[in-house]
This record gives structure tokens, sequence and C-alpha cells, in this order.
């Protein structure tokens, strides 16, 4: 089934409307879409490299807006609609250790976490669940997703189509390296703290006492 979705996504990377499907599945994909927009972006990129930054852009701001759906869930509709959702996607067991890691940390998970493999949708549902303040949330959705998308877009428009087989291969440790990079004074103060063992045990003991009861 994720296949055959998969490919119906990436069909539309072709399509005449493609921008405005690129900003429909970032936008879902923030909340409860489960295939991600990059490779979808990617391919519009590929082909049209002039406008890469552009479709970065759309792809961010539509995905910060999917964001804001998903905190709503997680804040209004949680144990009717936010439950259900995170068991369908196989994130309920990840979301007690989210929680935990939002409450202690905040904005800076979202901008550390967000620019990584793990599921946006599972942060930004989290965040409403704990009643994260607002501003802050869209702040550090707004560079999560613009270290997602953006470094996709620049590259492309920098160095157009060769750059391809580099994204294909380095992406996940290029953006990685990026977001460290962004937050690196964090870290290192958390670090030098000492809190930042002791926010492991005691979000993974979260977790793990949910996962007995």
């Amino acid at each position: 089934m994720l296949r055959r979705l998969y490919d119906w996504t990436m069909d539309k990377a072709a399509h005449r409307h493609a921008e405005w499907w690129l900003a429909l599945f970032a936008f879902v994909e923030a909340s409860f879409f489960p295939i991600p927009p990059h490779p979808v972006l990617g391919v519009m990129c590929l082909a049209q490299p002039k406008k890469a930054v552009r479709f970065a852009l759309v792809a961010t701001l539509a995905s910060v807006a999917g964001g804001l759906l998903g905190y709503a869930i997680g804040h209004f509709l949680y144990d009717t609609v936010g439950a259900q959702l995170l068991h369908l996607l196989g994130l309920s067991e990840s979301f007690p250790k989210a929680a935990c890691y939002l409450r202690e940390y905040g904005a800076e998970i979202i901008m550390i976490k967000g620019a990584t493999p793990i599921p946006f949708k599972l942060l930004t549902i989290t965040a409403g669940f704990i009643s994260m303040p607002l501003v802050p949330f869209v702040l550090a959705s707004l560079v999560s997703r613009a270290i997602s998308f953006m470094i996709v877009g620049v590259l492309f428009r920098i160095f157009g189509a060769p750059i391809k087989a580099f994204i294909d291969k380095y992406l996940a440790l290029a953006t990685a390296g990026f977001a460290v990079l962004v937050v690196g004074g964090f870290v290192a103060a958390v670090m030098l703290s000492g809190g930042n063992h002791k926010t492991e045990e005691k979000c993974a003991a979260a977790a793990a006492q949910v996962a007995t009861a």
C-alpha cells in the first residue's frame, strides 16, 4: 500500500500543477500523511533547477502551516484523532519520549529533531498535546523545515542537475550537520551542564513506563 501511495505521490511531480501538489504534500505530511514531500521536491528541482529555491520555499511554508494542523490535532483532538493517527503511523511508542523531550527543551528539540528523519508529524502533534507556546513552536518549525527543504533547493539552484547524486547519498548527513551548526550553542550548553544525560534517563524511563503499563 505504501509503495502504491509513494508512486502516486511521485506522479504528481510531473503534473502541470506540481507546485500545488508539492504544497499539499508538505502540508499534510506535517500532520498525518506518511510519505515525505522530499522526493517530489527533488524531482521538481531536477527538472527546473532555476526554480529550486522557489520550490523549497513553497515546501517550507506549506509544511509549517501543516504543522499548525498537527498542533491543533494534538491540542484539541488528541483523544479522538491524535492517538489514532499516531497508532496508524506506528508512532505511539515514540510519543511519551517525544513529549518528555519537548517539555524539557521545547523549541530546540523541534529545530534539532525536525531536521532529522524523525517524523515531523510526531513533533507537531506532541507539541499541541503538551500545549507548547505557539510562537516558539512556529518559529522553531520554520527553522526546522527551512533546514530540511531549503538545503535541497539551494544546492540544486547553485549546482543544477549534477548535484542530484550528492543529495541522494549525503543529504541526511548534510542536513544533520547544518542543524547542529544552527543550534550548536544550545547543544553545547546542555552537554556542559550535564543535563543531557539526566534528561535521556528521565525520558527513557517515561517511555518504558508507558510501554509496560
